[in-house]
Order: structure tokens, then sequence, then C-alpha cells
């Protein structure tokens, strides 16, 4: 491949493709990949039926070594997995039992070099009514935000949201109070927010970290492709993962400082981080397993670019047909398409 595409699918087997991308080139990967043996895609080469769950973790775990090799410095995955039960010890475990997928896979990134700095909860608010009777309905799944490097590009002010509860009385006999007893050596201390309280803050003046459980809704998309995530879930993590805008030479992200006023504060605009006097150009995102296409009409609607890989043929006419839609364009084949006007 001779440069780097943007904003198309490129249809195929993700390892494949992921070969022909240059080295540092992807802000952010973020993906939904096949569970294991919970989907068919009706395609001979597809991830997730295989035999074993090892098998399945050893083919996402080569993926994900390409993933990082494209990734810029200071880039980030956001993996989402679920996770499966067993029907034959044959697949990894005794029957009924959680196959631990997303486990198995966490263990062996650690040891391929990667910082998992999250595993977010992302909490099914509307699931569908389970038959099962010996268990509880499994309502959520997980997110990995993994990365190469110590430092990172991570916006949390792009996701920050309201704060709930009231500004507390001004007082300044929290600022003396001891730190608690019994503190383990990796907690952190608790003295600045004790200065925050005294001051009479709630919290940072943008809102409030949203943590590491995300109450949101399924999917409502309804098409062929039987496995489609919210769209609410990829704009968070693009927008917390992605820079809007990076450097067209060196790549590094541009930045927004926060301007406080009293109590108050606003962003300045994007701003260069290095000294390469260069133009700016958007974010890419990357989804090798794109799918109906959920992770570039996010990455689209907030300003940056993005490339998708999908081995379906089906599937990618479908991810365009659906892009189309929701970006105001009109398709007039499965080929060509054109701006409404």
């Amino acid at each position: 491949m001779t440069g780097l595409p943007r904003n198309d699918i490129l249809t195929g087997d993700a390892l494949q493709h992921l070969r022909t991308l240059p080295d540092a080139s992807i802000d952010s990967v973020v993906t939904s990949p096949p569970y294991f043996r919970l989907r068919d895609y009706a395609h001979a080469d597809q991830l997730g039926l295989e035999a074993h769950v090892d098998s399945w973790v050893g083919d996402l775990r080569t993926i994900l070594a390409e993933c990082a090799r494209v990734l810029v410095p200071t880039g980030t995955v956001w993996l989402n997995l679920g996770d499966t039960y067993s029907t034959h010890p044959r697949e990894g475990a005794s029957r009924k039992s959680l196959l631990l997928g997303p486990e198995r896979l966490a263990l062996l990134l650690l040891e391929d070099g990667w910082t998992i700095r999250n595993k977010i909860v992302w909490a099914k608010t509307n699931t569908v009514p389970s038959s099962v009777r010996d268990r509880l309905t499994a309502t959520h799944e997980v997110i990995y935000l993994l990365s190469r490097s110590p430092r990172y590009y991570f916006d949390l002010d792009e996701i920050r949201q309201p704060h709930l509860s009231r500004p507390p009385k001004h007082s300044r006999s929290t600022l003396a109070r001891p730190e608690r007893a019994g503190r383990g050596p990796n907690t952190h201390s608790d003295r600045g927010l004790a200065s925050m309280r005294a001051s009479g803050r709630v919290g940072h003046p943008l809102g409030k970290n949203p943590g590491d459980v995300w109450s949101l809704s399924v999917s409502r998309f309804r098409s062929a492709h039987i496995a489609t995530y919210p769209e609410a879930l990829a704009r968070r993590m693009i927008l917390a993962g992605c820079p809007r805008l990076r450097c067209s030479i060196c790549r590094l992200p541009w930045t927004r400082r926060l301007i406080r006023s009293g109590q108050k504060a606003r962003r300045a605009p994007p701003r260069p981080t290095c000294r390469c006097d260069a133009r700016a150009e958007p974010g890419l995102v990357l989804d090798p397993f794109i799918g109906s296409g959920t992770t570039a009409i996010e990455a689209a609607r907030t300003g940056r670019d993005w490339l998708g890989i999908e081995l379906n043929p089906d599937y990618v006419d479908l991810a365009r047909r659906r892009i189309d839609i929701a970006l105001g364009r009109v398709a007039t084949d499965n080929t060509t398409r054109k701006e409404v006007t």
C-alpha cells in the first residue's frame, strides 16, 4: 500500500490488511472483535468460531501485535469484549462454566508489553430477557483501555459528566485533617480532595470523571449484521482516545489548554505540541472489525478521520450505506456515493 487510506473500508482479512499499514500511523483503535462462538458471520475465515477459546485468544493476540505497530507512540486501543459459556470441556472449561476469554487475553497482553489502563464495564441498560434459571443474566461487557507507553493521549475533559452533588460549605478544617490510617503503598492520598472541598468546590469545573462503569443501552440499529455496539459507546471512546487534530509530519496530537476563571473554566482551541510548524490533519481512528460502521459514523461526527477493515463483503456494503445515511449522503449504488446537495 503506497499511502495511508482514510475514511474508507478495506475488504478482507484484518491481519493481512493491518500488515500493509505504515508504522506509527493510527491515533486510536476502537473495536469490538467477534466474541468466541457467539456469532456466525457467514465467512469461512472469520474470527470467533475456533474450537478452543485459547485459539481465539491467540488470533486476537496476533492482531493486537499489529495494532501495536501501527499505533503512534501516544496511541491507545479500546477493546470491547464479551465472555462466553462453555458447551463442552473441549472449548476450554467444563460445560456451563464461563470461559474467561477476555481475562485470558488480558494476561497475555501484559506479557506482550501492553499497559492495561482500565477495565471498563459496559452495563447494558436494556438487555434482552434471558430464560436461564440457574445463574444470573449476563448484562455487561468489558472494554480494555490499552496503551504502549506510560504517556499517551487521553482527553478526559471531552467525556466529563455533570456533577450531581452540591458544593460543600467552605471549611478550612478539612485541610488540617491527617491522612487516614491503614493506607497501602499503592493507595492515593486524599489531600487533594480535602483541599478542593475546603475551597467550596464540588469538583472539576467542566464536570466529573465518568468512572469505569458506563451504563448505556445496547444498539437499536437492526440489520443483517447481528452484533452492533451502540453509537454512544463508540463516541465516548473516540472522544477520549483520539485527538481532533494532529501534526501532519510527526503525528503528535494537538491538545487543548484549560483556561480557568474563578470557579469556571473553558477550553482553548487545539494547538500543536511539537515544533514542526506543519499543518494540522484530523486524528485517525482504526476499527479492524468495523462491521456495520458504528466507529466510522461516530469518528466522522466528532471531526476525526477513520479507517475500517471488514472481512464480509456484504457487511462492507451495509456499512457504507449506513455511513452514507448517517452523514447525510445518498448511495447511488454499492460503489458510487455522492453528497446530498
